[in-house]
């Protein structure tokens, strides 16, 4: 899994430079977006990836959302909202693809709070909604205006497009969430793949003020959408070492590469490996390879 795409990644991907243009002038312009799904890049795969925005999304069209352990098929109408913590890929099993998306970041949200509180962003929450005829011309009718608002003159416009994002998620409200998931047929490997690779994604720590994210198997789990227990049974079974085995492992490598090739001090590589005083990573680096850190170095 590669880096989080971030907005400006995906304005290049599908080519929009206007929306490139646009944010430099006005700083909203490149936080927030709105887009008719045929016009764009909807029609085939999009990768497994993690995205650095929030995205709601009217599918009309049939096709599957893959998560980290399970998936679901989209075979109606439905409204699915996308958080930048759970990656995801989407594969369209219909050659129409219809329907609108936004995307936004969490410095365009005035309250960024209720968003991550939402049951439709936050991790564990209900992502997908299936629509009637009826709400399917509501919801549209939203996004329809979110299109002419974007292109308006009105000093205002992005005041009213979080409007209107808010009105959808008030939409989604009133709805009852898809329950129709099935697990992955190699669940328990992807799951593995898809922590190791973020695990090691969080080296090599190139500056004493890059300082480690993700500590501990809970936080690996978090970011990857399942329970720790689920995370730490399905490592342990297929790797033979527990989740905070590995990361234990990667730490003490890049402890000694610190160590080795750096002029900091033990202080700034304990700081810059998570460790909130020096003595607790003395502890651990003794624990791990029977010698304190200056003794190595």
């Amino acid at each position: 899994m590669s880096k989080s795409e971030t907005v400006q990644d995906f304005y290049k991907r599908i080519g929009d430079e206007k929306a490139t243009e646009r944010s430099i002038i006005n700083k909203d312009a490149g936080r927030f977006n709105v887009y008719r799904r045929n016009d764009y890049l909807c029609k085939s795969y999009t990768p497994y990836n993690r995205r650095d925005f929030y995205k709601i999304s009217l599918i009309i069209g049939k096709g599957t959302l893959y998560y980290a352990n399970k998936g679901i098929e989209i075979n109606s109408d439905a409204l699915v909202f996308s958080n930048p913590n759970v990656p995801y890929a989407w594969e369209a099993l219909s050659p129409d693809q219809f329907g609108y998306f936004c995307l936004f970041t969490d410095s365009f949200i005035d309250t960024p709070q209720r968003i991550h509180d939402s049951p439709f962003f936050r991790i564990g929450g209900d992502p997908v909604y299936f629509l009637s005829s009826k709400q399917v011309a509501e919801v549209s009718a939203i996004f329809e205006k979110m299109l002419c608002e974007i292109e308006s003159e009105y000093i205002y416009k992005y005041d009213l497009l979080r409007n209107y994002i808010n009105l959808l998620i008030h939409e989604a409200l009133k709805l009852q969430p898809a329950d129709s998931y099935f697990r992955h047929s190699n669940a328990s490997e992807r799951i593995v793949s898809l922590f190791m690779e973020l695990l090691e994604r969080q080296f090599p720590i190139d500056s004493p003020d890059h300082i480690l994210q993700l500590k501990t198997a809970t936080d690996y789990a978090t970011r990857l959408s399942v329970h720790v227990n689920h995370l730490n049974r399905t490592v342990k079974k297929l790797t033979g070492k527990t989740t905070t085995e590995h990361i234990a492992d990667r730490v003490v490598r890049e402890a000694k590469a610190l160590l080795k090739h750096t002029d900091w001090n033990i202080s700034e590589i304990a700081y810059s490996l998570g460790f909130e005083y020096p003595a607790y990573f003395n502890n651990f680096f003794k624990k791990q390879t029977s010698e304190v850190p200056k003794a190595f170095r």
